[in-house]
């Protein structure tokens, strides 16, 4: 009698420590599904400052004389595309290969524009010192650098993330369970990014 009653307080112990091991594993999962979320908010955070940013950026460049209105609708059309990419579906975009890839096309199109357009402005001396332009063209800077560091800390979230999901024994829990979590896609550099550009004075 006294060992069958060991024998259960001893089962109880175990399914008890092994329910304690599943809920840390799946609250770990859950913090780090969190802090991509908190990281792909950030993202967005600074590419919509970027994008808050181009209206003035054109609106300024208008007012420079005979300048090369083809470029300027390369940026603001980019810029329109973005929109279009990122309205309704920043909830997805991060666990949806295919919606990630739109985004960072988008986004790397709109930075191909911008960077069209700053390489037409060295060709305007005139408009280069109005003070306004000046003012946006450090804004855009320093955004720019701001979304070098969110992307990198997403990516390392991201990694983070994916590292967990694929370890076992929790990739064994989610499969088995249906835990509802699913790797992160990476950024990736823009095509192109490993050739050094062509530099023209």
């Amino acid at each position: 009698m006294k060992a069958g009653l060991a024998l259960v307080l001893v089962l109880l112990a175990v399914v008890g420590i092994a329910a304690l091991y599943l809920v840390g594993q799946y609250n770990g999962l859950v913090a780090a599904d969190q802090k991509v979320e908190t990281a792909w908010a950030q993202v967005e955070n600074v590419y919509q400052r970027r994008a808050d940013l181009i209206p003035n950026l054109v609106t300024t460049v208008k007012g420079a004389a005979d300048f090369e209105q083809e470029t300027l609708n390369q940026v603001v059309e980019a810029r329109s595309r973005v929109g279009q990419v990122s309205a309704g579906a920043s909830e997805a975009i991060v666990n949806d290969p295919a919606a990630f890839a739109r985004f960072q096309a988008a986004q790397d199109s709109l930075s191909s524009a911008l960077s069209r357009l700053l390489v037409v402005v060295e060709r305007y001396p005139e408009l280069r010192a109005v003070a306004a332009f000046q003012d946006l063209m450090v804004q855009l800077e320093g955004t720019e650098n701001r979304i070098a560091v969110e992307r990198n800390r997403f990516n390392e979230a991201a990694r983070e993330l994916n590292v967990r999901l694929k370890r076992i024994p929790t990739a064994w829990f989610v499969s088995a369970l249906g835990w509802p979590f699913e790797t992160a896609e990476y950024f990736a550099a823009q095509p192109g990014a490993e050739v050094a550009p062509t530099v023209e004075l």
